[in-house]
């Protein structure tokens, strides 16, 4: 059996606080600061120069508070993503590296890019579920609707509908409809 260490610094995990509390201890933050589990995001508009300085204080805030409390960012996974046709894509630092500049990037599996374009989002969506259905189709020998339905229904339409609201409004519509007709009984 383990020993039991001090901990100086983090929150245990699971923890529902924790991003709360990660908000007050950092504190000052201008720009748009938002958290889920462990992700932290920044948002800002940047239309002057004075924006754009607006916006590098809080990643220096970020790291002066990470580096009292011993504790590091990964810049593996920090990102700077640019929206907006008359974007100046500034650069931005934290700590002494600048933040590595990406066209897209995945928020809760959700793949953005800086046009908000959704199209590789349904792409992916829809090879994933391609290939759970290939693998539905070559295990299961039986093609009674009573067996493929509620594997279709657990397995495959999971991945067409996860944040369907987000990228595919009408997508949610169209399969309450379906779900509707489906549920009619048989003449």
């Amino acid at each position: 059996m383990s020993k039991w260490r001090p901990v100086m610094s983090g929150v245990p995990q699971g923890l529902v606080l924790g991003p709360r509390l990660f908000n007050i201890f950092v504190g000052g933050i201008e720009c748009t600061l938002s958290k889920f589990a462990d992700n932290t995001k920044l948002c800002g508009v940047v239309d002057t120069l004075e924006g754009k300085d607006a916006i590098q204080r809080d990643p220096d805030r970020l790291e002066r508070w990470a580096r009292a409390n011993c504790m590091k960012f990964n810049m593996a996974k920090c990102k700077v993503l640019h929206m907006g046709q008359r974007n100046p894509k500034h650069n931005y630092r934290l700590g002494g590296e600048w933040i590595e500049s990406s066209p897209q990037e995945k928020d809760l599996r959700v793949l953005v890019d800086e046009k908000l374009n959704m199209t590789q989002q349904c792409v992916l969506a829809a090879q994933k579920a391609n290939r759970v259905l290939g693998c539905i189709t070559r295990s299961v020998t039986s093609r009674l609707r009573e067996g493929i339905l509620p594997l279709y229904s657990a397995l495959v339409r999971p991945h067409l509908q996860y944040c369907v609201q987000l990228w595919g409004p009408q997508y949610k519509k169209d399969m309450e409809l379906l779900e509707k007709v489906q549920r009619r009984p048989q003449r």
